[in-house]
């Protein structure tokens, strides 16, 4: 195998990488048998200093105007320094070709070893053409669109030369206030997995120049912040831990996932970024994890504030014993891990641990073979906005999109001869649709729902914005302040509707108000929007909500009230062109619900695969208040897991089980009749669900296993078929390990987690 020397390259270094004992300059290198990616990597680690070393595992944020002068003192010129003594591991938040390719070229052309550096972004849902958040995302239920969306992600990132995202977020959340919601796929860990992996395979596919590597975050436990507030304490019993909060995650590694992320909250006590148990136990111990993990933004220094670590040094300490590989932005490792090293506080064996697994990552991303891979700035103008990217967020918007109610078949529009009026100020927004976590979307890029509406040319459409949503200047990293008092514009909303034939409002949350450190402690429709539905229902009784928003929203006078509502989440940039395709019926709805939707705060969190309890209310009798219930509301939400309706509508029948049990080495089918009863084709998910009657611990009253996104003509019936087998029963026991136990279960088939058809099994083994 011949390897052509770049001319950038330390030959010493390249030869050290590729296993030779030669030095020389030649263009021409013979590889021996043992160049493998690992003899590879520990053949740079033998060439490094400790000082290098450590500088792998370190990560700055971008410091300094790379087309302007060298910084000259201060902590800019620092990090400078740093960077051409090769002491920078990594760099976020540099992005464009010029600049990356110019900071690469200080670290493959003036350091000593000339190892590349890795460049990370948090590319969330899109670049610069932004899809779907994903929580809506996770709403199609459809894994390829899924997969797709992250694959548009990847290559307008690496074409503006990136080359590390950190994403996916594969938090299980089940609580609505807590503002990341939006960066997941809801409440249940199986569904949490399957999009994980989706994720995981669309950011990295191949490692090509058209792929980044994906960062899995955040481990472990975040969304499980007590009272839903962002950065809180959690904590949970170790069997909620493995058995709701770590499958997804253990998903995403198996799908391949190149990079961890810490979490900010501790776990029994200790911080996640200095948790031995999460990343050397689990992670890189029971699964077997090859990659780094990387902590979050500070979170390091942060566990001086926790009270976990007495100074920086001592986190430094305490984070790299505990399995950490990367330190973003605490200057921990770079500022003590020499000195912990000589005082015998962290083995140099555990720098090189993270080391290896750093240079793994890089040569697995092929930035040793070609350090300017991503710097391509033909392919960055040529890439960046692609018409196919547009059609591939508006395909995926389209697929996110809920339909909540549909009384007397409001919808869809007709498409000639109506007057619509539109009413909301989010109707004729441009900017909030892209949701949060759109670091490099421009504002004012969003189609609006007003503009996709009036590409349909056969209806009369009046717009009145009615009122502000927010008031002042709304960036990232700043307070959302809500109108709560202005009204003056609901008499021209109110004219508006009195004159329309339909009206269509769009209602919700700015696109600002979720994501990370957005918690809310009231998740009902935002300031004085509510009020201006009510005066407009008050004189159109054909009135259409559309949902703007980023979690789950409480609705009761909208679903009492309103004939049609639909949940149309923060869509991207062409939001309006998707959410108008819906309304008039060239797209039917498909989507479901990745989480509950609560009637109250106080019931918060609410999640379909509850525990039982030991008085759960079935049977109770209903003047006995000694079961497990609220004295004002019902138990149930509002809309649950799982739903959503369709222009078509489908009927289950005949749940059939290939057997009525089985054992350790065999499996069950089970299979389901839907038929399309309408006179529109339709997609319907067909949903599995089990329950474990009795275990070791005990186990929720239902839980997803299986599901599928079926295309099903008017009139036309469906056997769906699934199959359950050990590892569909298995959990985390009273053994503290995986397993399946011998029992009885429920199956349980529908169209959402409220299910239609049961029957049940039984496994031994």
């Amino acid at each position: 195998m011949n390897y052509t020397l770049p001319k950038y390259f330390s030959a010493a270094l390249l030869a050290f990488a590729l296993g030779c004992a030669t030095t020389n300059t030649t263009k021409t290198v013979e590889v021996s048998q043992q160049s493998d990616t690992d003899r590879r990597v520990d053949s740079v680690l033998n060439l490094m200093t400790l000082q290098e070393k450590i500088g792998q595992m370190n990560q700055y944020n971008g410091f300094w105007e790379v087309t302007g002068p060298a910084p000259r003192g201060g902590a800019a010129a620092m990090k400078y320094d740093q960077l051409k003594k090769g002491m920078v591991g990594s760099m976020l938040n540099v992005y464009g070709t010029k600049d990356v390719r110019a900071l690469q070229k200080i670290a493959v052309e003036e350091t000593r070893l000339g190892i590349p550096v890795i460049f990370g972004l948090d590319v969330i849902h899109g670049y610069k053409t932004i899809s779907p958040i994903p929580l809506a995302e996770a709403a199609s239920w459809d894994m390829e669109a899924i997969q797709k969306s992250a694959e548009i992600a990847a290559a307008e990132a690496a074409a503006a030369g990136i080359n590390w995202t950190f994403a996916p977020m594969v938090d299980v959340s089940r609580d609505a206030r807590w503002g990341r919601v939006m960066e997941g796929a809801g409440e249940d860990p199986y569904f949490n997995s399957r999009v994980a992996e989706a994720r995981v395979k669309g950011f990295q596919g191949n490692l090509d120049e058209f792929h980044l590597a994906a960062c899995v975050k955040h481990f472990a436990g975040y969304a499980f912040a007590e009272a839903g507030r962002d950065y809180n304490t959690v904590d949970i019993s170790d069997n909620t831990l493995h058995n709701i909060i770590l499958p997804p995650f253990k998903a995403a590694s198996d799908a391949g996932a190149l990079t961890f992320m810490n979490s900010f909250n501790e776990l029994e006590g200790i911080p996640a970024t200095g948790n031995a148990y999460l990343q050397k136990e689990i992670l890189k111990g029971d699964w077997g994890f090859k990659g780094f993990i990387v902590t979050d933004w500070g979170s390091m220094g942060e566990m001086i504030t926790h009270g976990y670590a007495a100074n920086l040094k001592d986190a430094a300490m305490k984070a790299a014993n505990a399995g950490n590989d990367m330190d973003m932005e605490s200057e921990g490792y770079v500022k003590h891990l020499e000195a912990l090293v000589k005082e015998g506080k962290v083995s140099e064996e555990r720098i090189n641990d993270a080391v290896r697994r750093i240079l793994r990552v890089k040569f697995m991303m092929g930035l040793f073979d070609d350090p300017y891979k991503y710097c391509d700035e033909q392919r960055e103008k040529t890439t960046i906005g692609k018409k196919e990217f547009h059609d591939g967020v508006l395909d995926m918007a389209k697929k996110s999109i809920v339909l909540l109610k549909n009384n007397n078949n409001l919808l869809p529009l007709k498409k000639e001869g109506q007057k619509i009026a539109v009413i909301g100020a989010l109707a004729n927004d441009k900017t909030s649709p892209l949701g949060n976590w759109r670091i490099n979307g421009d504002d004012g890029t969003a189609v609006s729902v007003l503009e996709g509406l009036q590409h349909y040319k056969g209806n009369t459409i009046t717009y009145a914005k009615g009122a502000d949503v927010v008031v002042g200047t709304t960036t990232f990293g700043t307070e959302v302040h809500i109108n709560t008092t202005d009204k003056s514009g609901f008499n021209e909303a109110v004219q508006a509707a009195k004159a329309a034939d339909i009206v269509v409002m769009v209602i919700g949350e700015y696109g600002l108000q979720t994501g990370e450190g957005r918690s809310r402690s009231k998740i009902d429709i935002p300031g004085v929007q509510e009020e201006l539905l009510k005066a407009v229902f008050e004189v159109n009784k054909n009135v259409v909500v559309v949902l703007n928003n980023g979690r789950p929203l409480i609705l009761n006078w909208e679903a009492e009230n309103v004939p049609a509502i639909v949940e149309a989440w923060h869509l991207g940039t062409e939001s309006g062109n998707a959410i108008a395709q819906v309304l008039y019926g060239d797209y039917n709805p498909s989507g479901k619900l990745p989480m509950s939707f609560p009637k109250a705060v106080g019931q918060l969190p609410i999640y379909y695969n509850h525990k039982n309890t030991g008085r759960p209310g079935n049977g109770q009798p209903t003047e006995s208040v000694f079961w497990s219930h609220y004295g004002d509301i019902d138990n149930a939400p509002l809309y649950p897991f799982g739903y959503g309706l369709s222009y078509s509508s489908f009927a289950y029948s005949n749940l059939t089980l290939s057997s009525n049990s089985f054992n350790k080495n065999g499996q069950i089918t089970v299979s389901v009749d839907v038929k399309n009863t309408s006179n529109r084709d339709g997609k319907e998910v067909v949903q599995l669900y089990l329950r474990d009657m009795v275990g070791s611990v005990t186990r929720p009253v239902k839980e997803l296993k299986g599901f599928e996104l079926a295309e099903i003509k008017a009139g036309e019936t469906k056997t769906i078929t699934f199959t359950i087998s050990e590892k569909d029963i298995a959990f985390y026991t009273a053994n503290k390990i995986w397993e399946a136990e011998p029992g009885e279960f429920d199956v349980f088939v529908g169209g959402s987690s409220q299910t239609v058809l049961e029957s049940s099994f039984t496994y031994t083994n």
